[in-house]
This record gives structure tokens, sequence and C-alpha cells, in this order.
């Protein structure tokens, strides 16, 4: 079995587990699947991947996009997110330039939000298919 077909696991770091489960449970709508035996929360992700949240001090978060999820219609994911609390990023910056939350980047249009801990989420939508 190569890597190419295997299920992955993203483990980003959080240090208020109870607002993070409300957070990628209830705003971004991921199904929880439970603690693992290390006491990680555990989302499911699409293909068979996994979200796990791993609780470490303030501070640990990356300044990098830390997951991105592919979306069919990116106005419309922006607006159901909006409707549950999530505030998304602009930004004005040379190449990298936001218009209602939306930047074109390459064969994509993506938009950035943060988690309850800071790290980077994406929502990105191809432009051809």
């Amino acid at each position: 079995m190569g890597l190419d077909s295997a299920a992955a696991t993203t483990i980003l770091p959080t240090s208020m587990p109870d607002r993070a489960r409300t957070f990628y449970g209830q705003i971004l709508g991921l199904a929880f699947r439970g603690l693992d035996a290390d006491g990680k929360l555990l989302f499911a992700l699409a293909g068979g991947s996994t979200l796990a949240l791993i609780e470490k001090p303030p501070g640990s978060q990356a300044n990098h996009t830390a997951i991105s999820f592919e979306v069919d219609d990116i106005g419309e994911a922006i607006r159901e997110l909006q409707a549950n609390g999530v505030e998304f990023d602009d930004y004005d910056l040379p190449g990298l330039m936001t218009v209602d939350h939306v930047c074109v980047l390459g064969a994509e249009k993506a938009a950035w939000f943060k988690d309850p801990d800071g790290n980077i989420l994406c929502l990105h939508e191809p432009l051809t298919r």
C-alpha cells in the first residue's frame, strides 16, 4: 500500500479544547468522532481523513494556512459560515488582495478565517474542474 491511497490525519493545536470542539463541530459542521487514547479531539473529514486537535499551550498555532477545505461554491460557503458566526480575514497586500473576503490565486479562489486558537483555515474553490 502506498501513501497515495492512505487516509490522512491533520493535527492542529488547541489551548481551549471545549471551544475548539464547539467551533469545529457546531460552527464548521464536522462530525465529532470522539477522543483518541491520548485525549485528542477527532473530527471526520472527507475521504476517510481525520482532523485531530491536540491540547497545547497558547501560542502554539502556525503562522500559515493549517488546513484548507475545497468547496464547490466559495461565496455560498462563506455566507453559511458567516451565518454561524465565522469572521473572515481580508487582505490588501502585494499579490494578495481580497474582495468580499475572496482572493483569486492562480487556478483557485480562496478565503481565510481563524479558529478560536488562531490557527489559519482556508476555503478554496478551483476555477476549473
